[in-house]
């Protein structure tokens, strides 16, 4: 059977893997070791010059972690992915893999705002400057972007303003450029694939809704095959001037026996082996267990999300929601667009009348919903951003992000939708 003609629901359980040859085992297992036995010196030899793909060090990569990168890669249409510690880690590594002091990017000012944070501050600190721009104007990426630009950033479905990103308009503006669209798609796994809309490469927290229950922190990037790293190389000097922390590799030449994954390959063997965000094989086992019912998932995430969005809609002590199932105009034509199966994910937001008071009166009363710094638990979770998340940003970059004093955000979990309402309608009676 060709994999490559699978449904994504179904490489979710197949990619990567059929049995343990060994044992026979079918569940992946977890691999615990720090290293692995070469077979001779030809064969050390090998991999350490990029000869052939292989286990050297769990650092690096390990067999568990490898199964869960080809299912990834395999569920959003990639050629290859890397699994990290973190999905800030991924964030990071997507940046300095292309980017070195007096670069810029040009993102998205709808950005997660721990990411906003990293971008704004700590790349600045690595003299990488991050130029927002307001994507409800593709053409703000083009006006920004000079000769020192080495990628787009945005979040398809951006928390906390959940306005869906114009993935294709923005790529093809970056692709006329030379300029690659990285997308973070944390918040819309399986109901938007971000590649088929002209995306290089695609990156995730998994501790969201890929690991799906709360237990595991993780991060993962997806290479997409598609971008000509070569055919721009004066826009991309560490993938197309000899690597001197890999003696002298030239990262578009040396992956061509491999396939077009230079821009994977290096984020592995140097960003990784240098700076050791790995992703633990105990976390990738756990994470491909919630891959496995992702599909199921995201389906009642996101209808139990239009019920209570619907709701809160007709509250009177609600002035606004926000959710992409309920919005007009352009966002909602985005959100049709690039989400699939009328499935608009498990985010929304809403505004109370009385503010930042009413706000954090409402979280003190909830008793179901979780009161945590999380979205994509299969519990139903809450925050205050303005307190919490987006506390650190000045008040103009949170109102830009899309948090006001009142804005509450609700991850929907998988309990029954009556029960979620029910907590929902009596906290805001004390709000």
């Amino acid at each position: 059977m060709d994999k490559s003609k699978l449904h994504p629901d179904t490489l979710a359980l197949h990619g990567g893997w059929r049995a343990d040859p060994a044992t026979g085992a079918v569940a992946v297992p977890i691999y615990q070791t720090t290293s692995y036995q070469f077979k001779d010196t030809e064969h050390a030899a090998n991999l350490f010059a990029l000869k052939e793909l292989g286990n050297i060090y769990t650092r690096i990569m390990n067999p568990t972690q490898d199964v869960f990168e080809q299912r990834l890669a395999a569920v959003e249409g990639g050629v290859a992915a890397l699994t990290v510690a973190s999905g800030q880690a991924a964030s990071t590594y997507c940046i300095l893999n292309l980017a070195s002091a007096g670069d810029n990017i040009v993102t998205s000012t709808n950005l997660y705002g721990g990411t906003w944070n990293l971008f704004a501050n700590t790349l600045k600190q690595l003299g990488i400057e991050a130029r927002f721009v307001d994507p409800a104007d593709p053409e703000a990426f083009a006006r920004a972007t000079d000769d020192k630009t080495r990628c787009y950033y945005a979040e398809t479905l951006p928390n906390p303003k959940l306005e869906v990103f114009p993935i294709k308009e923005v790529a093809d503006i970056g692709r006329k450029l030379g300029v690659p669209l990285i997308v973070d798609n944390t918040a819309a796994p399986m109901i938007c694939r971000p590649l088929e809309s002209g995306a290089a490469v695609v990156m995730y927290s998994t501790t969201k809704y890929v690991g799906g229950h709360g237990t595991t922190i993780g991060g993962a990037v997806i290479d997409g095959g598609n971008f000509d790293w070569e055919g721009n190389a004066a826009r991309f000097p560490l993938l197309n001037t000899p690597d001197p922390s890999y003696h002298g590799a030239i990262w578009t030449q040396a992956v061509k026996p491999l396939g077009p994954i230079a821009f994977i390959l290096r984020m592995r063997v140097t960003l990784l082996r240098d700076t050791g965000a790995a992703a633990s094989p105990f976390n990738a086992f756990q994470l491909m267990q919630g891959l496995e019912t992702l599909p199921l998932r995201m389906r009642r995430h996101s209808e139990n999300a239009a019920a209570v969005a619907q709701a809160l809609s007709k509250h009177p002590k609600v002035t606004k929601v926000i959710y992409p199932g309920l919005m007009t105009g352009e966002a909602r034509r985005r959100a049709d667009a690039y989400l699939n199966d009328g499935l608009y994910g498990g985010l929304l937001g809403f505004e109370l009348k009385d503010g930042a008071g009413a706000g954090q009166r409402f979280i003190n009363a909830l008793e179901l919903l979780y009161h945590v710094a999380n979205i994509g638990d299969a519990r139903s979770l809450a925050i205050h951003p303005a307190s919490t998340t987006h506390s650190q940003l000045s008040e103009k970059d949170q109102v830009a992000s899309g948090v006001t004093p009142g804005y509450v955000r609700l991850s929907i979990g998988l309990e029954h939708p009556d029960d979620i309402l029910a907590d929902i309608t009596q906290a805001l009676e004390k709000a």
